[in-house]
C-alpha cells in the first residue's frame, strides 16, 4: 500500500513483488510492475533490469536500464541504456546518471524509447501472484 502524495514533484516508487523471484520470458511480473507505476501517475517508466526483461506498455514510454554488461551487449536493440558501463570502468554513476536523465528529456519531448520503437505494446492487470484456490474454481464441463 502506497501514501498518496501532498503536494507535487519527483517521486521515486519501488514496486517490487514480494515473494520469490518469478522469471521468464516475458515475465508477467514485469508487465504488472509497469501497470501499476502507470496506475499510480508515472508517465515514462525507468524499468532497470539485469536479465534483459523486454517489456514496454501499451500506455507509457518504458526506458530500460540494463545494468548486465553482458546482457545489454546481447540485447542491445532493445535496451535504452548500459549501466553495465559503471562495472566496466568505462563511465562513472553520474555520467551514466546524466544519460539517464537526458534520455528521459528527449522521451518527454516526443523521441521514442526502444521498446517504442520495436513496437512493443504489453498490457496486463493481475493479481501478484497466483495460488489455486480448489477445484471450486474450475470451469463446469457440460
Amino acid at each position: 500500500m502506497g501514501d498518496i502524495p501532498t503536494q507535487g514533484g519527483l517521486y521515486l516508487m519501488d514496486v517490487v513483488p514480494d515473494g520469490d523471484p518469478m522469471f521468464g520470458f516475458p515475465n508477467i511480473v514485469d508487465s504488472a510492475e509497469i501497470v501499476e507505476m502507470i496506475a499510480s501517475g508515472s508517465h515514462i517508466i525507468l524499468f532497470t533490469t539485469g536479465r534483459g526483461s523486454v517489456v514496454g506498455s501499451a500506455i507509457s514510454p518504458v526506458i530500460k536500464v540494463c545494468a548486465n554488461p553482458e546482457t545489454y551487449e546481447n540485447l542491445s536493440e532493445d535496451m535504452d541504456i548500459n549501466a553495465g558501463k559503471v562495472i566496466n570502468g568505462e563511465a562513472t554513476v553520474d555520467q551514466v546518471g546524466e544519460e539517464i536523465y537526458q534520455l528521459v528529456t528527449e522521451v518527454a519531448q516526443g523521441k521514442q524509447s526502444k521498446s517504442e520503437e520495436l513496437g512493443h505494446q504489453e498490457f496486463v492487470l493481475t493479481y501478484k501472484k497466483f495460488e489455486g484456490i480448489g477445484p471450486s474454481c474450475l470451469p463446469t464441463i457440460r
